[in-house]
């Protein structure tokens, strides 16, 4: 079997790939896998990102497009590290290189989720009041759609690690090990994504303040906090 016949030909031979599947690219040394889920993330989550962003005008929508892929490398560099060290203390013995491919897939099927849903986040942003000086950050409008759009961002991001689930298996020979090897790389990914994303802010910042790429707001509070003050106005507002 040669090199290129254990590359994914299509996004949905990706996205539809089996456990032997994922085990080849895993465990082959090659280029063209990162390149494809660089690239997948890159279009996928910048697409979703361009749809939130435009919500404010097309400045935030390029920022958005650009930080929402980036959000996601640096979780994946990130996690790559984390996941390699976790594993091996849950039962399971895999290198630091092929963690760290395993967490591009997860992050590039999610960024192709994401893609899939940009026109129903499109639809979302269309039909939610528009931005205006007048929007702060207790409005109502402000609160759903911040909510819903990270929503379908977390969604997506689970999706992606349960795929992993048939190779965590095949891996570890063993179902127990495997789901909690899963569950601590959700609960990694969750931590050290949501503060990537605090700081560099793809979703939609104050209505008051000039369109920035990253603002000086980034550097204090926190995600968490960010989305229990954004549920609780959506339901006590």
């Amino acid at each position: 079997m040669t090199s290129a016949s254990v590359l994914p030909k299509s996004i949905d031979a990706f996205l539809r790939a089996g456990p032997e599947n994922f085990h080849e690219w895993v465990m082959r040394r090659q280029l063209a896998l990162p390149a494809f889920c660089v690239a997948a993330i890159v279009v996928g989550a910048g697409s979703y990102g361009a749809a939130m962003g435009c919500w404010r005008d097309s400045w935030q929508a390029l920022y958005t497009g650009i930080k929402l892929p980036l959000v996601i490398l640096l979780t994946t560099a990130g996690n790559g590290l984390l996941n390699g060290m976790l594993a091996p203390l849950l039962g399971m013995n895999i290198t630091f290189r092929q963690s760290f491919t395993a967490v591009l897939v997860s992050f590039a099927m999610a960024s192709l989720v994401l893609g899939a849903l940009s026109p129903v986040a499109l639809f979302i942003v269309w039909n939610t009041p528009p931005l205006t000086a007048g929007t702060t950050l207790t409005s109502p409008e402000y609160g759903f759609l911040q909510l819903m759009l990270a929503v379908f961002v977390a969604l997506a991001g689970v999706t992606g690690n349960i795929r992993l689930m048939p190779l965590l298996r095949q891996w570890a020979g063993n179902t127990a090990i495997a789901r909690h090897v899963l569950l601590a790389w959700l609960a990694g990914n969750l931590f050290l994504g949501s503060q990537i994303c605090w700081v560099l802010r793809p979703f939609i910042w104050d209505s008051k303040r000039p369109v920035e790429f990253i603002g000086p707001e980034g550097f204090s509070g926190s995600f968490f906090q960010t989305v229990v003050h954004a549920a609780w106005r959506l339901m006590f507002s």
